[in-house]
């Protein structure tokens, strides 16, 4: 950011299904989560030059204000809520409403200048929708099956026949339009392509990726693997050593990391033989998988930001 961080006055937004709490110099404004209220904070907003707004993600919530002032052309950071209670905790304060996590979250935002989130492009919120959406079909088919096992009524079959073919159609659906996206996008249709090339990474993953990742391709090694929770962090007290542990992380990603990896070390050779020689050096299959899968995400990462770079090995 080329403000200077000392000039920008950083403003909590608490955000509910219904209602917003925005914490603005020092005082607190309670509005309604809707077009409206959305307006009025932006008129709020304008009465300060360098205004810089911090808010969590809120499972979507969130989405619909952050779009709004993406659109005024105003910073937002959307952190992770779990930093910002370990803060308000490392404060003294243990007690939480809306409006003390409003108050909060501009002390975070005053604390440590996150930087703004970068607003996404219609076809990447698109795409990030659909993905979203598939995850849910299957996970829905999933149950599904299961149930259908026990169920020995003729009609309660027939529904679920019925219920796994539409969830099917709607899969293939979003499956279908997520393509469409990314063939009438050039640069995703190029990120596609290269990540495609990896063996044991298909269409699914690659779009998975690309929707649920925007940033891979602009990361270091490190951050890259923390984005995917596949980054192993130390448990270690004076002279004991504890076990590694991955954490964080976007689940989606590293789900669709794990199902690569699974074919990518039978099939690219480097990964297949750098996880023969974990499994001979005595880690256990999971252990190994998840440090090809880390191998993978910086791969991926690494093929994306340099366009020259070649698989062929």
């Amino acid at each position: 950011m080329s403000q200077n961080n000392t000039n920008i006055l950083y403003v909590g937004l608490d955000v509910a299904k219904l209602s917003l709490e925005l914490h603005l110099a020092g005082r607190l404004h309670t509005l309604a989560n809707d077009a409206k209220g959305h307006a009025q904070i932006l008129k709020l907003l304008r009465r300060h030059p360098q205004t810089h707004v911090v808010c969590e993600a809120t499972g979507g919530y969130e989405q619909p204000v952050v779009r709004a002032l993406h659109a005024a052309g105003l910073p937002v950071s959307i952190v992770e809520a779990g930093r910002v209670r370990y803060f308000a905790r490392a404060q003294g304060q243990r007690a939480k409403t809306d409006p003390i996590d409003a108050a909060v979250l501009s002390a975070y935002g005053t604390t440590f200048h996150p930087p703004a989130t970068v607003p996404a492009s219609p076809q990447q919120q698109r795409l990030a929708d659909l993905s979203q959406r598939r995850r849910q079909l299957i996970h829905s088919l999933t149950v599904e099956i299961n149930r259908a096992e026990h169920y020995t009524d003729p009609l309660c079959r027939r529904q679920a026949r019925q219920l796994h073919k539409t969830l099917e159609k709607q899969i293939k659906q979003c499956d279908q339009a997520i393509a469409k996206i990314i063939a009438e996008d050039a640069v995703l249709a190029h990120k596609a392509q290269r990540l495609d090339a990896i063996p044991g990474v298909g269409p699914v993953v690659a779009a998975t990726v690309l929707a649920e990742m925007p940033e891979l391709g602009q990361l270091n090694r490190q951050t890259a693997a923390a984005l995917a929770g596949v980054s192993p962090y130390n448990r270690d007290s004076g002279g004991q050593k504890g076990v590694r542990h991955i954490s964080g992380g976007r689940r989606p990603v590293r789900c669709a990391l794990y199902m690569a990896t699974l074919s990518a070390v039978r099939y690219d050779r480097i990964l297949k033989e750098f996880y023969l020689r974990l499994r001979a050096a005595g880690k256990k299959p999971l252990v190994a998988i998840t440090a090809c899968m880390r191998k993978l995400v910086i791969l991926m990462n690494h093929l994306l930001k340099k366009p020259n770079f070649s698989l062929a090995h």
